[in-house]
Order: C-alpha cells, then structure tokens, then sequence
C-alpha cells in the first residue's frame, strides 16, 4: 500500500513514521511532504491510497492542497491540532480526522477504516460537504449522512425533521424524502442544533425553520410544512417558544 504524509513539522512526520512501523514492515511504502507544493506534485506522482494529512500547512492549509491535486482516488485521514471550526467541518462531511499529539490506538483505528473505505464512490461528494462549512456564512450547508446503502448528501435547510428508531434515525425532507440513517437522535442533535434545530421531544428533532403552526396544550404540537404534527413535550414547551422567538428576530 501507498501512504503519503503532508505535514510541514518534521517532529510530525517521525511520529507518524513510527506508528506506522508494523504498515511499512508489511510492505507498504510511507512518502512524506512538507510544504504545498511538494504535496501537490507528490500525491499526483506517487498517487498515493491513503494520505494523512495536515491542516496547517505554514501560509496554506490542507484544504487548499485538496483544491490544488487531479489525484483524488486515496482514502484521506486529516491531522490537526485541536481546532473546533476544522473538526466541526470533518464531521458534518463524514471523513476521518485524528487529533495530534496522535496515539497508537486511535492511527491502527483510523487506518483499518481507511482501508475499508478505499473502494468508496462518494469521496468527491463529501469534499463538497466539507467546503461546504468552511465557506464564509450565508452559503448553504450540507451534511453527509451514512444510511444502510451508503452515504446520501443533503443541505441542512431541506431536512425538515429527524425521528429517533432505537439507534437509527429517520430523515425527512422538503421534497418528500425519508432516509434512515445509521446515528442516533443525539448524534444529529449535537450537529444540528446551530442550525435552528430543536429537540421537541425524546423522540423528535424538528427545523424550526419549517415550522408553520404552533398549536397549545400541555406542552401543545405544532404542523410542519410537509403537514406533519408533532407532540411538543411539556418540560421542552418554554425552550421551544424561546427558541422559536429567537429565530424569527433574527430574520
């Protein structure tokens, strides 16, 4: 197998190289790079099928690396330093990132998946998501979602709600589509909440963006804009209310 590395600290590099001792004693060959240019001709020449690679690359990052190669056909693994708005990105697009200083465990992980995903078809399509969120705000948002038969790729203002199946999730669209996804509720909850979504109930993840009527009761129900009602819990009423006023402020 074909590694590459890019990272501009050499500390990094030997670090990686070490870990990845028992890949290049099975033959796999390692090349690393250390500044933009040398990645950019690098992995077009070597043509690499797995590249691990940095953010911070001096005065360019990873991404602008990303943009700059022909050759896309390799399972990528990203390394960063903890920094929340990259791994925020990396999630939402569903590819693989490890945070430095790295540790065996979480490398021999991120490998065995890398390897597994190598035959993958929608690598294009989740460097899309990617840019995606680290395009300046105002431009829509996608997200990358894992279902039983692959990935699908759907802007985040088109989901109209979520609904939890055990550990599942069903995905509702403004176009009529239903996606079952292979998360939990929580797990879209904790990524989506800074869209404007909110937790109605146990159950429950909606858009407020596509709310149109709010209904009173207990905790009352209100009507999506593909007709559907839902229950909203009488402990999550006040928050619901709030959330919704601060919203439509903010229009």
């Amino acid at each position: 197998m074909r590694i590459a590395i890019v990272d501009d600290e050499q500390h990094c590099i030997d670090r990686l190289m070490t870990l990845l001792e028992p890949e290049i004693s099975s033959g796999s060959s390692v090349h690393a790079f250390k500044t933009f240019d040398e990645a950019v001709h690098g992995i077009d020449t070597l043509q690499p099928e797995v590249l691990f690679l940095d953010v911070q690359l001096q005065d360019k990052t990873g991404f602008d690396v990303l943009q700059g190669i022909s050759f896309k056909a390799f399972s990528l693994i990203f390394t960063t330093a903890y920094e929340q708005y990259a791994v925020h990105a990396f999630k939402f697009s569903a590819l693989d990132y490890l945070l430095k200083p790295l540790i065996s465990a979480d490398l021999n992980l991120a490998l065995e998946q890398a390897k597994k995903r190598l035959e993958e078809k929608q690598f294009t399509e989740k460097l899309k998501v990617l840019f995606s969120h680290l395009s300046p705000a105002g431009k829509s948002k996608k997200i990358s979602i894992a279902t039983v038969e692959g990935y699908i790729f759907l802007e985040i203002n088109q989901i109209i709600r979520c609904q939890a199946d055990v550990n599942y999730t069903h995905i509702y669209t403004a176009n009529g589509d239903k996606y079952t996804a292979s998360k939990t509720l929580k797990y879209f909850e904790d990524l989506l909440t800074e869209y404007h979504f909110f937790r109605v109930h146990n159950s429950h993840l909606i858009n407020l963006g596509q709310v149109c009527k709010y209904n009173k009761g207990k905790g009352g129900y209100i009507t999506l804009s593909d007709h559907s009602t839902i229950e909203v819990s009488t402990r999550r009423r006040d928050a619901f209310l709030q959330a919704c006023r601060i919203l439509h402020a903010g229009l």
